[in-house]
């Protein structure tokens, strides 16, 4: 099923089928999938900006933040992403992080799941990045694929987001960051 936003971000449900089938592949087999969202990195500053104001006219903004140094904003869309059953509710765009290389485009979508330890146990032979597995604040398991990646967490972020905002954690981008860092006239 078409997505009004795939000729702007690329194919919304096939990416997250495709992630789905080489999951099955590597082993794992989970269903239904509980996908909460999928995110989309810009290349550039300028394309992150413009990209929030076409994400805008397609769903509600729940938070625009600081995570990891650079701008993340995450929509409710309007007209959830939709094929085989499944629905994806909201997309996370993703700033590109200053002075790093990034995969850009539809980088991946991220699953709910109870247990992230039960799920590395139940699948000891896919090799699940564990790393931030025990953190205290949205631990998570993440697992590499050739189209994408697929993190796994224990609350959705529209859960996590309405948390961090009754808490009045979430860092807000300051007033002079896209000044500050333009790119070619991009940023002002």
């Amino acid at each position: 099923m078409n997505h009004p936003l795939d000729s702007t971000l690329g194919p919304l449900a096939p990416f997250v089928s495709n992630l789905l089938t080489e999951l099955a592949a590597s082993g794992v087999n989970m269903s239904p999938p509980h996908i909460d969202h999928l995110c989309y990195r810009a290349a550039t500053l300028g394309e992150y900006r413009r990209l929030r104001q076409v994400l805008a006219a397609h769903g509600e903004l729940l938070v625009e933040g600081m995570i990891g140094g650079r701008p993340i904003a995450t929509y409710q869309l309007t007209e959830p992403v939709t094929f085989d059953g499944c629905s994806v509710p909201c997309i996370e765009l993703a700033a590109p992080k200053p002075g790093r290389q990034h995969r850009v485009g539809l980088e991946h979508i991220e699953w709910v799941v109870c247990s992230l330890a039960d799920l590395v146990a139940d699948y000891p032979d896919v090799p699940f990045k564990t790393e931030n597995m025990m953190k205290a604040r949205n631990p998570d398991v993440v697992l590499a694929l050739p189209s994408g990646q697929i993190k796994f967490h224990l609350t959705s972020l529209a859960a996590v987001i309405a948390d961090e905002v009754l808490r009045g954690e979430v860092v807000v981008v300051p007033a002079d960051y896209y000044a500050i860092h333009a790119e070619d006239g991009e940023g002002v």
